[in-house]
């Protein structure tokens, strides 16, 4: 099965990255798909400080049906340290929406790439000047800007303090993005062509066990040299290396990737953390919508930490899950996320 890796570049203009061009990109403000049911600003606050998490990354991800001809995954972080624990994802939200061709906020015509961008479809509500998350806030001075929580207003006033009560107040459009925003990228998507060779080796080496099974070469274990283990199981030293052998053979090629999608596949995990990815597997909850199953649809890198330039986040894989046959929604639904981390995995194995 073919994946399509993701890569973090700087876009040639912010506009380009609005939603009225379905982008897939980091950091900087969401750009919503459904502008009317966004979501509330208890979904995305983090349940163990009760910040607001910060908007992460967002993929547009199509499909070829009645209800999904535009959609977007969002991923939201809580960017505060002490709120991240090893192999859980309570820091992170994830949100699935979509649209049919025929709705009221985009034309059926694709936007053009000609020429200037044009501005972004506005929002059917009020959105925060620091995040660009639902706002039922207003600043009590100017009356003119809203803001989801107190502390995106305090994190936000020192950018908009020159034009409080002024005619214009500072808007959400402005280039400047607040502390409270990542650094923004757009995600360029390309198939990998290193997944197809690596597919066909692995298939190439069990064909080969099989053929040597069936002939009675195998014979017992030993009669097998030491050599032709390790081929086809590997010593313990290396199997407990395999999971991050395995990672490290499959990003060589393209070691700045920092998204793989790969839609009902399976995540490329970092670690040998069998038991507790295997536990959360197997916990794997039903869609909150229609509560039909679960799978795999991408995963976030390591190497998007570089370009978030935060020392506080770490993690080794983010697997999101949504639900498999992405059923009809209005605004958002929460989908599912497993973290994996390679410093916990290690403590694990000691």
């Amino acid at each position: 099965m073919d994946v399509d890796l993701g890569f973090a570049e700087e876009p040639t203009s912010a506009a380009w990255l609005s939603n009225r061009y379905f982008p897939s990109k980091l950091g900087g403000r969401p750009a919503w798909l459904e502008l009317e049911a966004l979501p509330s600003t208890a979904q995305l606050q983090c349940k163990k400080c009760q910040s607001q998490k910060a908007f992460l990354c967002q993929l547009y991800a199509a499909y070829e049906d009645e209800f999904n001809f535009h959609r977007s995954i969002y991923v939201f972080v809580c960017r505060n340290a002490d709120c991240q624990q090893a192999n859980k994802a309570e820091n992170f939200t994830v949100l699935r929406s979509q649209l049919p061709l025929k709705n009221k906020f985009y034309s059926e015509q694709e936007p053009s790439e000609d020429g200037d961008p044009l501005p972004a479809i506005p929002s059917m509500k009020k959105l925060c000047a620091a995040c660009g998350c639902f706002a039922p806030h207003t600043c009590s001075r100017c009356k003119e800007i809203n803001y989801c929580s107190a502390g995106h207003q305090r994190a936000h006033w020192k950018q908009h303090k020159p034009y409080c009560g002024a005619l214009k107040a500072a808007t959400i459009s402005d280039t400047t993005l607040p502390e409270v925003a990542f650094p923004e990228y757009e995600i360029v998507m390309e198939r990998d062509s290193a997944s197809e060779v690596a597919e066909k080796d692995e298939a190439v080496c069990l064909a080969e066990y099989e053929e040597l099974s069936a002939s009675g070469k195998t014979g017992e274990l030993n009669d097998v040299s030491e050599k032709e283990l390790d081929k086809y199981f590997g010593n313990a030293e290396a199997t407990e290396d395999k999971a991050f052998k395995r990672f490290k053979k499959q990003t060589a090629a393209e070691p700045e990737q920092i998204v793989r999608y790969k839609r009902g596949g399976e995540p490329l995990w970092i670690a040998n953390t069998a038991d507790t990815i295997e536990s959360q597997l197997q916990k794997l909850p039903s869609c909150s919508h229609c509560q039909g199953p679960l799978q795999f649809e991408f995963q976030i890198m390591p190497q998007m930490l570089v370009p978030l330039k935060d020392d506080s986040l770490d993690w080794g894989v983010v697997a999101v899950y949504t639900c498999a046959r992405s059923c009809n929604i209005s605004g958002y639904v929460e989908e599912h996320i497993i973290k994996q981390d390679i410093i916990a995995a290690a403590e694990e194995q000691n």
